[in-house]
Protein backbone atom coordinates (compact mmCIF):
# COMPACT_ATOMS: atom_id res chain seq x y z
CA UNK A 1 0.00 0.00 0.00
CA UNK A 2 2.75 1.96 0.73
CA UNK A 3 3.88 1.46 -2.88
CA UNK A 4 0.79 2.71 -4.30
CA UNK A 5 1.10 6.14 -2.05
CA UNK A 6 4.89 6.46 -3.50
CA UNK A 7 3.80 5.54 -7.04
CA UNK A 8 1.60 8.70 -7.84
CA UNK A 9 5.08 10.60 -8.00
CA UNK A 10 6.77 8.30 -10.27
CA UNK A 11 3.70 6.92 -12.82
CA UNK A 12 5.19 5.56 -16.06
CA UNK A 13 1.74 5.99 -17.38
CA UNK A 14 0.55 9.83 -16.96
CA UNK A 15 -2.79 8.69 -19.45
CA UNK A 16 -3.43 5.84 -16.97
CA UNK A 17 -2.93 8.38 -13.82
CA UNK A 18 -5.35 11.26 -15.40
CA UNK A 19 -8.09 8.99 -16.51
CA UNK A 20 -8.22 7.64 -12.86
CA UNK A 21 -7.62 11.63 -11.73
CA UNK A 22 -11.05 12.54 -14.15
CA UNK A 23 -12.90 9.16 -13.32
CA UNK A 24 -12.68 10.13 -9.55
CA UNK A 25 -13.45 13.72 -10.13
CA UNK A 26 -16.60 12.96 -11.47
CA UNK A 27 -17.13 10.51 -9.19
CA UNK A 28 -17.22 13.05 -6.56
CA UNK A 29 -19.13 15.61 -8.73
CA UNK A 30 -22.00 13.06 -8.98
CA UNK A 31 -22.06 12.68 -5.70
CA UNK A 32 -22.41 16.18 -4.32
CA UNK A 33 -25.06 16.32 -7.74
CA UNK A 34 -27.10 13.52 -6.98
CA UNK A 35 -27.44 14.33 -3.25
CA UNK A 36 -28.87 17.93 -4.31
CA UNK A 37 -30.80 16.00 -6.75
CA UNK A 38 -32.42 13.90 -3.86
CA UNK A 39 -32.45 16.88 -1.33
CA UNK A 40 -35.26 18.92 -3.87
CA UNK A 41 -36.71 16.13 -5.44
CA UNK A 42 -37.82 14.77 -1.90
CA UNK A 43 -38.07 17.66 0.22
CA UNK A 44 -40.78 19.91 -0.18
CA UNK A 45 -41.43 23.49 0.69
CA UNK A 46 -43.66 25.73 2.37
CA UNK A 47 -46.40 24.53 4.68
CA UNK A 48 -45.70 21.10 2.60
CA UNK A 49 -42.96 20.40 4.97
CA UNK A 50 -45.24 18.46 7.62
CA UNK A 51 -47.04 16.01 4.75
CA UNK A 52 -43.06 14.86 4.26
CA UNK A 53 -41.56 14.00 7.33
CA UNK A 54 -39.94 11.20 7.01
CA UNK A 55 -38.85 12.41 3.58
CA UNK A 56 -37.14 15.30 5.26
CA UNK A 57 -35.60 12.96 8.29
CA UNK A 58 -33.94 10.61 5.34
CA UNK A 59 -32.79 13.32 3.30
CA UNK A 60 -32.48 16.97 4.52
CA UNK A 61 -31.14 16.22 7.72
CA UNK A 62 -29.00 13.04 6.21
CA UNK A 63 -27.54 15.32 2.96
CA UNK A 64 -24.15 16.07 4.87
CA UNK A 65 -23.64 12.32 5.38
CA UNK A 66 -25.30 11.50 1.73
CA UNK A 67 -23.18 13.35 -0.71
CA UNK A 68 -19.89 11.35 0.37
CA UNK A 69 -22.02 8.30 0.54
CA UNK A 70 -23.38 8.96 -2.93
CA UNK A 71 -19.86 9.33 -4.22
CA UNK A 72 -18.51 6.12 -2.48
CA UNK A 73 -21.39 3.96 -4.22
CA UNK A 74 -20.29 5.78 -7.47
CA UNK A 75 -16.09 5.10 -6.77
CA UNK A 76 -17.09 1.73 -6.08
CA UNK A 77 -18.49 1.06 -8.93
CA UNK A 78 -16.36 2.53 -11.81
CA UNK A 79 -13.62 0.88 -9.68
CA UNK A 80 -15.03 -2.63 -10.96
CA UNK A 81 -15.83 -1.32 -14.32
CA UNK A 82 -12.11 -0.07 -14.51
CA UNK A 83 -10.90 -3.06 -13.51
CA UNK A 84 -12.96 -5.37 -15.73
CA UNK A 85 -11.93 -3.35 -18.80
CA UNK A 86 -8.50 -3.77 -17.51
CA UNK A 87 -7.36 -0.24 -16.47
CA UNK A 88 -4.99 0.58 -13.80
CA UNK A 89 -7.14 1.67 -10.90
CA UNK A 90 -4.34 2.40 -8.09
CA UNK A 91 -5.38 5.60 -6.94
CA UNK A 92 -8.52 3.67 -5.44
CA UNK A 93 -6.93 2.20 -2.67
CA UNK A 94 -6.31 5.60 -1.59
CA UNK A 95 -9.76 7.14 -2.33
CA UNK A 96 -11.60 4.12 -0.55
CA UNK A 97 -10.11 5.14 2.99
CA UNK A 98 -10.17 8.84 2.27
CA UNK A 99 -14.13 8.60 1.57
CA UNK A 100 -15.38 5.94 4.12
CA UNK A 101 -13.32 8.44 6.89
CA UNK A 102 -15.35 10.89 5.30
CA UNK A 103 -18.66 9.09 5.31
CA UNK A 104 -18.04 7.53 8.79
CA UNK A 105 -17.26 11.31 10.71
CA UNK A 106 -20.08 12.65 9.01
CA UNK A 107 -22.55 9.78 10.04
CA UNK A 108 -21.11 10.23 13.44
CA UNK A 109 -21.70 14.05 13.67
CA UNK A 110 -24.97 13.48 12.28
CA UNK A 111 -26.03 11.07 15.14
CA UNK A 112 -23.91 13.03 17.70
CA UNK A 113 -26.04 16.49 16.80
CA UNK A 114 -29.16 14.03 16.68
CA UNK A 115 -28.93 13.44 20.28
CA UNK A 116 -27.23 16.65 22.22
CA UNK A 117 -28.32 19.22 19.79
CA UNK A 118 -31.79 21.36 20.82
CA UNK A 119 -33.10 23.89 18.86
CA UNK A 120 -30.20 24.01 16.53
CA UNK A 121 -27.88 25.25 18.85
CA UNK A 122 -24.21 23.39 19.04
CA UNK A 123 -22.65 23.73 22.07
CA UNK A 124 -18.78 24.40 22.37
CA UNK A 125 -18.19 20.78 24.14
CA UNK A 126 -20.02 19.19 21.09
CA UNK A 127 -17.62 21.12 18.76
CA UNK A 128 -14.38 20.45 20.48
CA UNK A 129 -15.69 16.71 20.28
CA UNK A 130 -16.09 16.72 16.84
CA UNK A 131 -13.03 18.63 15.89
CA UNK A 132 -11.38 15.58 18.23
CA UNK A 133 -12.83 12.65 16.45
CA UNK A 134 -11.73 14.24 13.15
CA UNK A 135 -8.22 14.53 14.14
CA UNK A 136 -8.31 10.85 15.30
CA UNK A 137 -9.78 9.87 12.20
CA UNK A 138 -7.05 11.88 10.07
CA UNK A 139 -4.31 9.63 11.74
CA UNK A 140 -5.86 6.55 11.21
CA UNK A 141 -6.73 7.64 7.46
CA UNK A 142 -2.81 8.40 7.28
CA UNK A 143 -1.36 5.39 9.07
CA UNK A 144 -3.54 2.80 7.00
CA UNK A 145 -2.17 4.93 3.75
CA UNK A 146 1.05 4.89 4.80
CA UNK A 147 1.36 1.17 5.55
CA UNK A 148 1.71 2.00 9.42
CA UNK A 149 -1.80 0.99 10.82
CA UNK A 150 -0.62 -2.80 10.91
CA UNK A 151 2.71 -1.90 13.54
CA UNK A 152 0.42 0.26 15.26
CA UNK A 153 -2.06 -2.55 15.81
CA UNK A 154 0.61 -4.68 16.93
CA UNK A 155 1.88 -2.02 19.57
CA UNK A 156 -1.08 -2.25 20.84
CA UNK A 157 -1.64 -5.77 21.34
CA UNK A 158 1.97 -6.53 22.61
CA UNK A 159 2.01 -3.97 25.35
CA UNK A 160 -0.28 -5.26 28.15
CA UNK A 161 -1.41 -3.48 31.68
CA UNK A 162 -1.98 -4.80 35.03
CA UNK A 163 -5.49 -4.94 35.81
CA UNK A 164 -6.18 -6.81 38.53
CA UNK A 165 -4.58 -10.38 38.95
CA UNK A 166 -4.79 -10.51 34.91
CA UNK A 167 -3.01 -8.68 32.07
CA UNK A 168 -4.82 -6.85 29.83
CA UNK A 169 -3.51 -5.45 26.62
CA UNK A 170 -3.98 -1.50 25.14
CA UNK A 171 -6.27 -3.14 22.02
CA UNK A 172 -8.37 -4.32 24.29
CA UNK A 173 -9.33 -1.85 26.67
CA UNK A 174 -9.77 0.01 23.45
CA UNK A 175 -11.64 -2.21 21.98
CA UNK A 176 -13.91 -2.62 25.01
CA UNK A 177 -14.41 1.00 25.60
CA UNK A 178 -15.36 1.58 21.62
CA UNK A 179 -17.67 -0.85 21.83
CA UNK A 180 -19.77 0.26 25.19
CA UNK A 181 -19.63 3.83 23.69
CA UNK A 182 -20.75 3.33 20.29
CA UNK A 183 -23.69 0.65 21.90
CA UNK A 184 -25.15 3.64 24.29
CA UNK A 185 -24.62 6.44 21.41
CA UNK A 186 -26.76 3.96 19.07
CA UNK A 187 -29.14 3.82 22.03
CA UNK A 188 -29.50 7.39 22.53
CA UNK A 189 -30.41 8.19 18.97
CA UNK A 190 -32.77 5.64 18.65
CA UNK A 191 -34.40 6.80 21.66
CA UNK A 192 -33.98 10.04 20.78
CA UNK A 193 -35.34 9.16 17.08
CA UNK A 194 -38.47 6.90 18.79
CA UNK A 195 -39.26 10.13 21.13
CA UNK A 196 -39.14 12.87 18.27
CA UNK A 197 -41.80 10.69 15.92
CA UNK A 198 -43.97 9.99 19.36
CA UNK A 199 -43.98 13.75 20.35
CA UNK A 200 -45.55 14.20 16.61
CA UNK A 201 -47.88 11.84 16.63
CA UNK A 202 -51.15 13.45 17.45
CA UNK A 203 -53.51 10.15 17.58
CA UNK A 204 -51.72 9.66 21.19
CA UNK A 205 -52.12 11.92 24.81
CA UNK A 206 -49.29 13.89 25.08
CA UNK A 207 -48.14 12.40 28.77
CA UNK A 208 -48.63 8.44 27.32
CA UNK A 209 -46.04 10.02 24.45
CA UNK A 210 -43.49 10.71 27.19
CA UNK A 211 -43.84 7.52 29.29
CA UNK A 212 -43.51 5.30 26.25
CA UNK A 213 -40.61 7.53 24.93
CA UNK A 214 -38.99 7.59 28.03
CA UNK A 215 -39.39 3.76 28.97
CA UNK A 216 -38.34 3.18 25.77
CA UNK A 217 -34.84 5.41 25.94
CA UNK A 218 -34.52 3.27 29.98
CA UNK A 219 -34.90 0.12 27.92
CA UNK A 220 -32.43 0.76 24.90
CA UNK A 221 -30.20 1.84 27.17
CA UNK A 222 -29.97 -1.25 29.57
CA UNK A 223 -29.99 -3.51 26.62
CA UNK A 224 -26.76 -1.56 25.62
CA UNK A 225 -25.21 -1.66 28.61
CA UNK A 226 -25.84 -5.74 28.73
CA UNK A 227 -24.75 -5.90 25.30
CA UNK A 228 -21.52 -3.93 25.62
CA UNK A 229 -20.39 -5.97 28.95
CA UNK A 230 -20.72 -9.12 26.39
CA UNK A 231 -18.69 -7.89 24.09
CA UNK A 232 -16.24 -6.61 26.14
CA UNK A 233 -16.19 -10.67 27.66
CA UNK A 234 -18.08 -10.15 31.71
CA UNK A 235 -19.68 -12.29 32.55
CA UNK A 236 -23.50 -11.07 33.20
CA UNK A 237 -23.65 -12.94 36.33
CA UNK A 238 -21.94 -10.44 38.05
CA UNK A 239 -24.80 -8.31 38.19
CA UNK A 240 -26.52 -10.38 40.85
CA UNK A 241 -24.20 -9.02 42.90
CA UNK A 242 -24.53 -5.48 42.09
CA UNK A 243 -28.73 -5.62 41.63
CA UNK A 244 -28.27 -6.98 45.15
CA UNK A 245 -26.38 -3.85 46.67
CA UNK A 246 -28.26 -1.37 44.40
CA UNK A 247 -31.50 -2.56 46.02
CA UNK A 248 -30.27 -2.29 49.44
CA UNK A 249 -28.74 1.67 48.49
CA UNK A 250 -32.56 2.43 47.34
CA UNK A 251 -33.64 1.20 50.16
CA UNK A 252 -31.46 3.16 52.56
CA UNK A 253 -30.09 6.23 50.54
CA UNK A 254 -32.08 6.28 47.63
CA UNK A 255 -35.48 6.70 48.77
CA UNK A 256 -36.55 10.02 47.57
CA UNK A 257 -34.93 9.88 44.09
CA UNK A 258 -36.74 6.57 43.78
CA UNK A 259 -39.81 7.90 44.78
CA UNK A 260 -39.51 10.99 42.99
CA UNK A 261 -38.85 8.64 39.70
CA UNK A 262 -41.85 6.36 40.33
CA UNK A 263 -44.12 10.11 41.11
CA UNK A 264 -43.00 11.09 37.44
CA UNK A 265 -44.65 7.74 35.67
CA UNK A 266 -47.70 7.80 37.87
CA UNK A 267 -48.15 11.56 36.78
CA UNK A 268 -47.60 10.70 32.96
CA UNK A 269 -49.60 7.95 32.97
CA UNK A 270 -53.30 9.18 35.29
CA UNK A 271 -52.80 12.12 33.29
CA UNK A 272 -53.60 14.78 36.48
CA UNK A 273 -51.54 17.41 35.18
CA UNK A 274 -49.83 18.38 31.61
CA UNK A 275 -47.45 20.69 29.97
CA UNK A 276 -49.70 23.90 29.85
CA UNK A 277 -51.36 23.06 33.06
CA UNK A 278 -51.93 26.30 35.91
CA UNK A 279 -51.28 24.45 39.08
CA UNK A 280 -50.42 25.43 42.54
CA UNK A 281 -48.76 22.87 44.94
CA UNK A 282 -47.84 24.74 48.68
CA UNK A 283 -46.26 27.62 48.18
CA UNK A 284 -45.23 27.01 44.31
CA UNK A 285 -47.80 28.40 41.50
CA UNK A 286 -47.24 28.58 37.58
CA UNK A 287 -47.47 26.75 34.57
CA UNK A 288 -46.08 23.44 33.90
CA UNK A 289 -43.44 23.52 31.20
CA UNK A 290 -41.48 20.49 31.58
CA UNK A 291 -42.45 16.80 33.39
CA UNK A 292 -39.65 14.76 33.65
CA UNK A 293 -38.87 11.27 35.28
CA UNK A 294 -37.75 12.96 38.11
CA UNK A 295 -38.96 16.34 38.43
CA UNK A 296 -41.04 18.94 36.97
CA UNK A 297 -40.61 22.77 36.07
CA UNK A 298 -43.00 25.35 37.10
CA UNK A 299 -42.64 28.81 35.36
CA UNK A 300 -44.36 31.59 37.37
CA UNK A 301 -46.13 34.31 36.68
CA UNK A 302 -42.93 36.37 37.43
CA UNK A 303 -40.46 34.15 35.10
CA UNK A 304 -39.29 32.45 37.82
CA UNK A 305 -38.74 28.87 37.14
CA UNK A 306 -39.35 26.18 40.03
CA UNK A 307 -37.93 22.72 39.58
CA UNK A 308 -39.78 20.08 42.03
CA UNK A 309 -39.81 16.88 42.74
CA UNK A 310 -42.47 14.62 41.24
CA UNK A 311 -43.06 13.65 44.67
CA UNK A 312 -44.14 16.92 45.77
CA UNK A 313 -47.02 16.41 43.58
CA UNK A 314 -48.10 13.04 44.13
CA UNK A 315 -48.14 13.46 48.21
CA UNK A 316 -49.46 16.89 48.41
CA UNK A 317 -52.63 18.65 47.33
CA UNK A 318 -52.76 20.06 43.92
CA UNK A 319 -54.59 22.86 42.50
CA UNK A 320 -54.98 22.15 39.22
CA UNK A 321 -56.44 24.84 37.39
CA UNK A 322 -57.44 23.76 33.80
CA UNK A 323 -57.39 20.17 34.16
CA UNK A 324 -61.13 19.96 33.15
CA UNK A 325 -61.31 23.40 31.98
CA UNK A 326 -59.98 26.96 32.15
CA UNK A 327 -62.12 28.81 34.10
CA UNK A 328 -61.33 30.68 37.28
CA UNK A 329 -63.58 32.51 39.34
CA UNK A 330 -62.11 35.59 41.33
CA UNK A 331 -63.96 37.92 43.49
CA UNK A 332 -63.58 41.37 45.29
CA UNK A 333 -65.10 43.14 48.28
CA UNK A 334 -66.00 46.62 49.29
CA UNK A 335 -68.41 48.07 51.43
CA UNK A 336 -71.07 51.02 51.10
CA UNK A 337 -73.09 53.16 53.04
CA UNK A 338 -76.88 52.43 54.20
CA UNK A 339 -77.60 55.25 52.17
CA UNK A 340 -77.12 53.94 48.81
CA UNK A 341 -79.82 51.61 46.80
CA UNK A 342 -78.20 48.22 47.02
CA UNK A 343 -79.98 46.89 43.36
CA UNK A 344 -78.27 50.08 41.37
CA UNK A 345 -74.90 49.49 43.55
CA UNK A 346 -74.87 45.81 42.45
CA UNK A 347 -75.63 46.40 38.74
CA UNK A 348 -72.79 49.36 38.31
CA UNK A 349 -70.19 46.95 40.08
CA UNK A 350 -71.13 43.42 37.40
CA UNK A 351 -71.75 46.49 34.75
CA UNK A 352 -67.96 47.38 35.31
CA UNK A 353 -66.60 44.20 35.59
CA UNK A 354 -68.37 43.57 31.84
CA UNK A 355 -65.59 46.47 30.64
CA UNK A 356 -62.56 44.63 31.32
CA UNK A 357 -61.36 42.74 28.38
CA UNK A 358 -60.11 39.48 29.99
CA UNK A 359 -62.94 39.08 32.23
CA UNK A 360 -65.65 36.25 30.23
CA UNK A 361 -68.40 37.39 28.70
CA UNK A 362 -70.13 33.78 28.34
CA UNK A 363 -70.44 33.47 32.56
CA UNK A 364 -71.51 36.72 33.75
CA UNK A 365 -70.20 38.38 36.36
CA UNK A 366 -72.46 38.44 39.68
CA UNK A 367 -72.29 40.89 42.42
CA UNK A 368 -73.83 40.23 46.18
CA UNK A 369 -74.95 41.50 49.51
CA UNK A 370 -72.82 39.22 51.72
CA UNK A 371 -73.56 41.23 55.39
CA UNK A 372 -75.22 43.85 56.73
CA UNK A 373 -72.28 45.18 58.83
CA UNK A 374 -71.39 47.88 61.50
CA UNK A 375 -69.74 50.08 58.67
CA UNK A 376 -71.90 49.88 56.08
CA UNK A 377 -73.63 47.09 53.59
CA UNK A 378 -70.59 44.45 52.41
CA UNK A 379 -70.48 43.24 48.65
CA UNK A 380 -68.80 40.82 46.79
CA UNK A 381 -68.28 41.20 42.99
CA UNK A 382 -67.33 37.16 41.73
CA UNK A 383 -66.28 37.26 37.70
CA UNK A 384 -64.63 34.38 36.00
CA UNK A 385 -61.48 34.37 33.42
CA UNK A 386 -60.56 31.82 30.97
CA UNK A 387 -56.76 32.40 30.86
CA UNK A 388 -55.10 31.76 34.29
CA UNK A 389 -51.78 31.41 32.87
CA UNK A 390 -51.62 35.55 32.05
CA UNK A 391 -52.22 36.16 36.38
CA UNK A 392 -54.65 37.33 38.08
CA UNK A 393 -54.09 40.09 40.00
CA UNK A 394 -53.69 42.18 36.77
CA UNK A 395 -57.31 41.45 35.69
CA UNK A 396 -58.15 42.04 39.76
CA UNK A 397 -56.24 45.23 39.43
CA UNK A 398 -58.12 46.02 36.32
CA UNK A 399 -61.77 45.23 37.65
CA UNK A 400 -60.88 47.14 41.10
CA UNK A 401 -60.10 50.48 38.77
CA UNK A 402 -63.67 50.09 36.57
CA UNK A 403 -65.89 49.29 39.91
CA UNK A 404 -63.72 53.20 41.12
CA UNK A 405 -64.17 54.57 37.78
CA UNK A 406 -68.37 53.94 38.14
CA UNK A 407 -68.72 54.95 41.62
CA UNK A 408 -67.19 58.55 41.15
CA UNK A 409 -69.67 58.92 37.89
CA UNK A 410 -71.89 57.64 39.96
CA UNK A 411 -71.18 59.53 43.36
CA UNK A 412 -71.19 56.08 44.90
CA UNK A 413 -69.64 56.42 48.46
CA UNK A 414 -67.08 53.68 49.87
CA UNK A 415 -67.82 53.20 53.93
CA UNK A 416 -64.83 53.28 56.21
CA UNK A 417 -65.10 52.27 59.78
CA UNK A 418 -65.87 55.25 62.24
CA UNK A 419 -64.65 55.60 65.87
CA UNK A 420 -64.81 57.83 68.48
CA UNK A 421 -62.13 59.15 70.32
CA UNK A 422 -62.20 61.08 73.73
CA UNK A 423 -59.64 62.93 75.02
CA UNK A 424 -59.49 63.16 78.65
CA UNK A 425 -57.62 65.36 81.30
CA UNK A 426 -55.78 63.67 84.55
CA UNK A 427 -58.67 64.22 87.06
CA UNK A 428 -61.24 62.36 84.57
CA UNK A 429 -58.92 59.74 83.50
CA UNK A 430 -58.45 58.81 87.25
CA UNK A 431 -62.24 58.79 87.92
CA UNK A 432 -63.09 56.78 84.93
CA UNK A 433 -60.10 54.10 86.01
CA UNK A 434 -61.67 54.45 90.07
CA UNK A 435 -64.96 53.66 88.64
CA UNK A 436 -64.35 50.95 86.87
CA UNK A 437 -62.10 49.52 89.18
CA UNK A 438 -63.69 50.35 92.90
CA UNK A 439 -61.65 47.85 95.01
CA UNK A 440 -58.17 49.34 93.81
CA UNK A 441 -56.99 52.94 95.21
CA UNK A 442 -57.09 55.43 92.75
CA UNK A 443 -53.25 56.18 92.75
CA UNK A 444 -52.55 52.45 92.07
CA UNK A 445 -54.57 53.20 88.19
CA UNK A 446 -53.39 57.16 87.70
CA UNK A 447 -51.69 57.33 84.60
CA UNK A 448 -49.95 60.53 83.90
CA UNK A 449 -50.97 62.12 80.35
CA UNK A 450 -48.98 65.01 78.62
CA UNK A 451 -50.90 67.74 79.15
CA UNK A 452 -51.83 70.04 75.54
Amino acid sequence: MTDHFFSLFTDPQPLALLRQLIVIGLCLLGGIGLSRWLRGRFVLPGDQEEQSLMMQIGVKSFARVLSPLLALVLLTAAYYALRRGGHSVSLWEIMFPLTVAQVSMRFVFYVLRGIFVKDATVGALLHLSEKAIAVLVWLCVLMWITGVWPDFVDYLDTTTLPLGRHQVSLLTMLQAGASVLVTLIIALWIGTVLENRLMKFSGMHSSLRTVVARMARAVLILIAFLVSLSLVGIDLTVLSVFGGALGVGIGLGLQKIASSYVSGFVILLERSMVIGDMVAVEKYFGKVTQINTRYTILEGLDGIESVLPNELFVSNPVQNYSLTHRIVRLSTQLTILYQDDVETVLSIMEQAALEVQRVSQQTAPQALLIKIGADGLELELGFWITDPENGRLNVLSDVNRAIWKAFKAHGIQVAHAKRDIRIMDERSFRQSQTQENPDVPGEQNSRTIPGN
